[in-house]
Order: C-alpha cells, then sequence, then structure tokens
C-alpha cells in the first residue's frame, strides 16, 4: 500500500512543479517593440504601465525561481532600454523600462510547430498610439467625383505618374515562416530576396520601391497592403519561400487572389498557412474576410484581377529561366495580401524550402539576385505595356492634381 502511494507521488510530482520561462525575446520594428514570453505552460499576466520613470510591468504567476535569471538575460531593443526581474507572489515581476510613455496590448498565443505557449506584449509610443487611432483605416476608396475647375480656361492633360511597386517580404520575427532542413528561414530569404528586388527597382529612371518591412520584425498582413496603400503603389509583390511534407516537392509557382477559394488542395493549405500567421500578429481575421471579399467583387476587382494575371504570367515566364516551375500556369489562392481592391498584386513563391537542393539555392546571394532579377524582368515588362497615367488640371496660376489612371500604350 505504501509502495502503491509512493509510486503515484512520484508520479504526481512533474505536476506539483511551477512553470518556467523558456525564453524571453525583444523585436524590435519601425513603429513598435514586441515582447515575447515562452512559458511551458498557458498563462494569463497581469500588464500595467508605471511613470516617472516610464516602465511596464508584466506580472506571471506560478513560475519558477530559475524563470527570473532567464528574464534578466534577455537583450533589449527599442523601446526597451532595460529588463528587471524578481519574485513575485509565487511567480516572477518583470519589469520594463522603457525610452518613453507607452501603449501595452497583451494576448496569449497557443503552440504552433515553432514555439510553445506565448505570452505577447506589444508596445507603442503613446504618440504614435494616438497618430493610428485618428488615421481611418483604408478599405476601399469612394468613387471619384469630378473636380469643378479651378479656372474656367483650364486645360487637362496626361503625364507619366512615378512607378512605385510594393514590394512585401513574406513573415518576420516572431513569425520565421518555412524552415529548411540546414535550419534556413523562410523570413530571411524572404527579406534578402526582397531587399535585392528593390535595389533593381530603384535603378530605373521613374520607379521606386517601397518595402512592407525592412528587418526582422513582424507586419500584420492587412498592415502590409496598407502600407502599399499608403504609398499609392501601382503594384504588389509579396515574396516567399514554398513548404510541403515531401521533401522531393520543388519548383517556382505564382499566385493571384481566388475570391472563390482555391484552384487545389496545396494551394489551399498554403493559404491557411499564411493566413494563420495573421495570428501570431495577434490580429483576429474571423468575421471581416466575407465582408471585404463581397466589397472587392462589387467594385474593383476584375480590372485588377486581370492586371495580376498579366503581371502573374510574366513573372512566372522569367522565373522559368532561373527555376523549373512547379505549375506553368499562375495559380489562385486566398492570401489575404493579395486583396488590395486596386493595386495589381501577386504572390512569388520562390522555391522550396524544404526540398533540399533548393534550400541550399535558396541560401546562396548569388541565386537570390537571380531571382530577383527575374521577377524585376516581370514587373518591368509590365509597366513597358501598361504605363500608369495622371490626369492633370491646368489652371492658371497653379496647378491641380485630380486623379491617377493606367493607360495602355
Amino acid at each position: 500500500m505504501r509502495w502503491g502511494i509512493g509510486l503515484a507521488l512520484l508520479f504526481a510530482a512533474p505536476l506539483l512543479q511551477a512553470a518556467e520561462l523558456k525564453d524571453l525575446r525583444v523585436w524590435d520594428g519601425p513603429d513598435s517593440t514586441r515582447v515575447v514570453f515562452d512559458i511551458s505552460v498557458a498563462s494569463r499576466p497581469t500588464v500595467f504601465t508605471l511613470a516617472n520613470p516610464d516602465r511596464v510591468v508584466v506580472d506571471l504567476s506560478d513560475l519558477d525561481a530559475a524563470s527570473i535569471k532567464r528574464a534578466s538575460r534577455a537583450a533589449p531593443k527599442g523601446l526597451v532600454k532595460k529588463i528587471r526581474s524578481g519574485p513575485r507572489d509565487g511567480g516572477i515581476r518583470v519589469v520594463l523600462d522603457v525610452a518613453a510613455a507607452v501603449d501595452a496590448k497583451s494576448f496569449e498565443l497557443a503552440p504552433n510547430d515553432e514555439y510553445g505557449h506565448r505570452v505577447v506584449i506589444d508596445l507603442m509610443r503613446n504618440d504614435a498610439a494616438a497618430s493610428a487611432a485618428a488615421e481611418p483605416v483604408a478599405t476601399v476608396p469612394a468613387p471619384a467625383m469630378p473636380s469643378p475647375p479651378a479656372n474656367p480656361s483650364g486645360t487637362t492633360r496626361l503625364q507619366d505618374k512615378p512607378i512605385v511597386v510594393a514590394i512585401d517580404a513574406g513573415h518576420g520575427g516572431e513569425d520565421p515562416g518555412a524552415r529548411g532542413a540546414s535550419g534556413l528561414q523562410e523570413k530571411d530569404v524572404s527579406l534578402a530576396i526582397a531587399r535585392k528586388l528593390a535595389l533593381l527597382i530603384n535603378t530605373q529612371p521613374n520607379m521606386r520601391a517601397v518595402l512592407t518591412r525592412d528587418g526582422d520584425y513582424y507586419v500584420g498582413l492587412r498592415q502590409r497592403v496598407e502600407i502599399a496603400r499608403k504609398h499609392q503603389a501601382d503594384m504588389f509583390v509579396s515574396i516567399h519561400c514554398n513548404a510541403f511534407t515531401k521533401r522531393e516537392m520543388q519548383g517556382t509557382a505564382v499566385y493571384v487572389l481566388s475570391d472563390r477559394g482555391v484552384t487545389n488542395e496545396q494551394a489551399r493549405w498554403l493559404a491557411n498557412k499564411e493566413n494563420a500567421a495573421d495570428l501570431v500578429g495577434g490580429v483576429e481575421l474571423h468575421g471581416k474576410d466575407n465582408d471585404l471579399a463581397a466589397v472587392l467583387i462589387d467594385l474593383s476587382q476584375s480590372a485588377t484581377m486581370e492586371a495580376s494575371f498579366d503581371v502573374g504570367s510574366r513573372i512566372l515566364r522569367s522565373m522559368g529561366q532561373v527555376n523549373n516551375l512547379q505549375k506553368s500556369d499562375v495559380q489562385q489562392a486566398a492570401f489575404v495580401v493579395l486583396k488590395a481592391p486596386d493595386i495589381p498584386s501577386v504572390l512569388v513563391e520562390t522555391a522550396f524550402i524544404t526540398n533540399p537542393r533548393e534550400e541550399k539555392l535558396l541560401a546562396s546571394e548569388d541565386y537570390q539576385g537571380k531571382l530577383a532579377a527575374s521577377i524585376f524582368t516581370g514587373v518591368k515588362g509590365y509597366f513597358q505595356t501598361y504605363r500608369p497615367k495622371q490626369q492633370l488640371v491646368e489652371a492658371s496660376p497653379r496647378f491641380t492634381k485630380v486623379s491617377a489612371i493606367s493607360d495602355k500604350n
């Protein structure tokens, strides 16, 4: 009997052990700083801010004493200038000394293929948060109303519009994307290729590149589209690495938006994988996609889709000179980043990071450059046929911009 009780207590002992903080990571972005706590079990923190000096306090219950040291070893970045920790009511208290008054938003994330339970704290300067809240979120532009002439004798003419290409490096920060057998991460490859593509575009007269991210930090999927629209982009190119459970899968693919679902089972798997990344960014998508899809169908999506297929086909043909094609035609999937209603948008799966041969190629700067150059050839070819124009009304003594349109040569 005693032996049975002792054995039961032996097996129950691990259950009585306190949870542990496995890691604490800080990610610095251009607009905010993200602090991520890796914890062995699900935990709901208490988070509040204090002033004089400015700091953020995070209380985590039922964590062991060793967690205090792990928290203190984390490297501060961005708004976080110093990290302190100590015991607090059976758990630990972590104090983040910050550079200025901040708004702190916290949420918990369930385990995924890359991480276990996580508590995420997003820090944003108070002035930046107020500015973001005051700025309306761009959805679909209202129909343009004709502007009254500034002068009855004014004249209207068209002039070439500087071409803006938004380049979206997939994933980033806490969301590494797919990973190859050697440890190569999709977020690093996509950023390297995006930067090389941006350099090529910026060497062209009357062309300018805008990167949705230019560092190792996370940007929400809808925020990426908003960045493109804020800069009045004429095209949106999202760069990724493909991945699959079968290592022999290989090749390049190009996707455009499907408003009726996806064209095959693998495209559905890819779409679900990319869309789930927004949960890593802390953005809830439920209840929003259907409304947006309806707006896209009712308004300008048809013309945008036609242009997306055009540039997608050009990119695919060009990339076929660099790598084998997984599919010879442009594919369709419900990627969130392709849902801008007024910007031709494509998502490029450069190669399979889960394929040993292609992973080795993706790690090569020379090959990254070849992929960027092939994407650029497709983009440039599109704009040689379709040149954006801006309609101007000239009126003495000033001249007023009215709208921007696209014109085929």
